[in-house]
């Protein structure tokens, strides 16, 4: 079983190579994944990667262990309304989680503490709880609205991580592009990769 715990969520915003990456690497770093995808998500991933989720979370999660290759119950799926699942509660769910990418609509429901569905009552937790969250916007161009509530989440002590990859590891495929962002979120919740090197590091 895996000894570190997470939760990802996907929204509807454009960027689920970025998810299915992290995802993949998650589970490759032997962590136990708690995966939460909102209906939007499962449409953007049908346009984006052509894969069809099912909809029901157990067959969710059997699709994804396989297409992952991960251990039985490392990817643990849940519906929007499981409010008895872990990541509900202050007293279970993982202390670090990753909304990727994530919507202008979850950002508005996070910033003003809506938690109308799991996802936002998982963000909710662990900021009551002062854990990690990291959002991965993914908008152009961003709005004042939009702009007000990432920087209210930023003063809460949420990490702000836009979809933004750099030029300067020279990509040379769209899933360079992909790496490099993914790179930069393990990075921040403490798993090892070898996707990009850090700055000043010669490539070997």
């Amino acid at each position: 079983m895996a000894q570190q715990q997470i939760t990802l969520a996907l929204t509807g915003a454009s960027g689920m190579p970025y998810a299915l990456k992290l995802l993949q690497a998650l589970v490759k770093a032997n962590w136990q994944v708690h995966l939460l995808i909102s209906s939007a998500a499962k449409v953007v991933l049908k346009t984006e990667s052509e894969l069809d989720i099912p909809s029901q979370p157990k067959a969710a999660q059997a699709f994804l262990t396989e297409y992952c290759q991960a251990q039985p119950e490392q990817i643990l799926c849940y519906g929007k309304d499981d409010w008895f699942s872990p990541v509900a509660s202050g007293s279970a769910a993982p202390k670090s989680m990753v909304i990727c990418p994530c919507s202008m609509g979850t950002v508005s429901a996070v910033t003003h503490g809506a938690s109308d569905n799991l996802i936002e009552r998982a963000a909710d937790v662990v900021i009551k709880e002062k854990g990690q969250l990291i959002i991965v916007p993914r908008e152009m161009p961003f709005s004042a609205i939009h702009l007000d509530n990432m920087a209210k989440l930023a003063h809460l002590g949420v990490t702000v991580m836009p979809a933004n990859p750099g030029f300067y590891h020279a990509p040379k495929t769209i899933d360079d592009l992909v790496e490099f962002v993914v790179a930069r979120i393990l990075d921040h919740i403490g798993v090892a990769q070898t996707m990009v090197k850090p700055w000043g590091y010669k490539a070997k």
